[in-house]
């Protein structure tokens, strides 16, 4: 049985435990280093997820089965939205999973980052794979506080898509008639021009690791690749938070389950607490 102790664990009402988790897609070479085989992450995946229990989730890299695995392990009130970056819908994608329990569904959306949002697999930008933003609203049964979760995965090739790509997420947020939850692999450092867009308007997105009243860990580095994570080491994951969320805790978890790592990515979490109904 695996030993892994929460690091923040399930929370109470106003609460809501956020956390961004770059699963690392599952590879179908057996070529694969040890660490980086699915075989042996899934495991570790399982009592992350069931461990930590956040109420909502935001994937990056996720294939289906893998998102599915993440939902199943939350437990059985659990839901996800979003579907594959490609034209088709299929294959590797952003998924928002949440406790439908406590959050209600309001409505989502998924759009390509690129000239053409509303045709999936388009490709504008410079990057040379599709790109998606997932958007979900949600009422929080226990507040009756509604909110709005924006999911991504930017480019790790392209400046431009990432630039552009932030600045489709600042408007998105800041037309989002609520307050916003963002989570995302931005492939971006904190003094990044992609972080700048997001950020340069101080009434619009913060970073919820320095805004939390307290924060539980160092400062990993989240892209660790199965190495033991580096203090002040790149943090390319992120939660931005919008005026009228509350951060109480933040945290970069580097804890091994079973002697390894989930993920290349190291999870972030946060509690934060949504404070208003809309955003001014």
């Amino acid at each position: 049985m695996s030993r892994y102790d929460p690091l923040i664990g399930p929370v109470d009402p106003p609460g809501l435990h956020v956390m961004t988790f770059n699963v690392r897609r599952r590879m179908g070479s057996a070529a694969s280093p040890p660490a980086d085989r699915w075989s042996a992450r899934a495991p570790r995946v399982r009592t992350l997820m069931g461990t930590e229990r956040p109420t909502l989730v935001g994937l990056q890299e996720a294939l289906p089965d893998q998102a599915s695995l993440v939902r199943d392990a939350l437990g059985r009130a659990f839901r996800l939205v979003g579907q594959g970056r490609s034209a088709t819908g299929r294959g590797e994608g952003c998924p928002i999973v949440y406790d439908a329990e406590r959050l209600e569904l309001v409505r989502w959306s998924q759009q390509a980052l690129s000239d053409r949002p509303d045709v999936a697999g388009s490709r504008t930008w410079g990057n040379p794979i599709p790109r998606v933003l997932v958007s979900a609203v949600f009422t929080d049964r226990s507040t009756a506080h509604s909110f709005t979760a924006l999911n991504t995965h930017l480019d790790p090739l392209s400046p431009r898509s990432r630039v552009r790509s932030a600045a489709r997420i600042r408007d998105r947020a800041a037309a989002a008639g609520t307050p916003v939850i963002v989570t995302g692999d931005l492939n971006s450092g904190v003094f990044s021009p992609p972080v700048r867009t997001l950020t340069a308007d101080g009434d619009a997105l913060r970073d919820a690791w320095v805004a939390a009243s307290a924060r539980l860990t160092p400062q990993w580095g989240t892209y660790a690749r199965y190495r033991t994570p580096r203090l002040k080491g790149a943090r390319i994951d992120w939660i931005l938070v919008s005026p009228g969320v509350a951060v109480d805790r933040s945290a970069i978890n580097a804890g091994r389950i079973d002697g390894g790592w989930p993920s290349d990515h190291l999870p972030v979490q946060t509690v934060v607490r949504i404070t208003a109904e809309e955003r001014a």
